[in-house]
């Protein structure tokens, strides 16, 4: 195959996730998001890996993109970020509780946790099953009054069985699960910023 092959290939396979991908998941994200920042809720994003720098850019267009001069703004906070507690927690507690004690210090009734898993916490590998720290971060949040948010690709795995709502990137192919991730975050937060305008 050559290079005009791939790159035909790949725009391709583009096209057919934005005909397939589920226009009412979306919406009912957004309905939840907008639902967080009229309430005054806080948000909580994670992911691993490119999730993980998904879920910081999420929350920084969450933090500004959707801002709007005389309104309240979203609080909005990527579990990411702060690598001396991810790696104190890491080191002393495990991978798998990197999220969940987090937001044991910082999570209340009717927040809600988005989570940003391109297998959907479905599969394994050398260290196990995947994104279990995910997993169970959620469940505290579901157990305690919250709401989860998804977005996943493959067949949407264990996080669109859980979470309340959930966007699947219906393609078996991390790239474009990923990068399709940032356009729909980016999709998201365009009509927050509408919606927050409109209100």
């Amino acid at each position: 195959m050559d290079n005009k092959e791939t790159i035909d290939l790949y725009l391709r396979e583009l096209e057919s996730i934005i005909g397939r991908i589920s226009r009412e998941d979306i919406e009912r994200v957004i309905e939840l998001l907008y639902e967080a920042w009229r309430d005054e809720k806080q948000v909580f994003l994670a992911g691993n890996g490119g999730s993980a720098s998904t879920a910081t850019h999420f929350a920084s267009d969450l933090a500004k993109f959707t801002s709007v001069e005389g309104r309240k703004r979203f609080r909005a906070m990527a579990l990411t970020d702060n690598i001396p507690l991810v790696s104190a927690l890491t080191n002393d507690l495990g991978w798998e509780n990197v999220y969940v004690e987090q937001l044991k210090n910082l999570m209340r009734e009717g927040d809600v946790f988005v989570v940003i898993s391109v297998h959907g916490s479905s599969g394994a590998d050398k260290a196990g099953p995947w994104s279990q720290n995910l997993m169970k971060a959620a469940k505290l949040v579901q157990d305690n009054g919250g709401k989860v948010v998804g977005l996943a690709g493959f067949d949407g795995g264990v996080l669109k069985q859980m979470a309340d709502a959930c966007i699947v990137v219906p393609i078996n192919s991390t790239p474009h699960v990923e990068g399709f991730h940032l356009v729909l975050t980016h999709l998201i937060c365009a009509r927050l910023h509408e919606l927050i305008a409109e209100t």
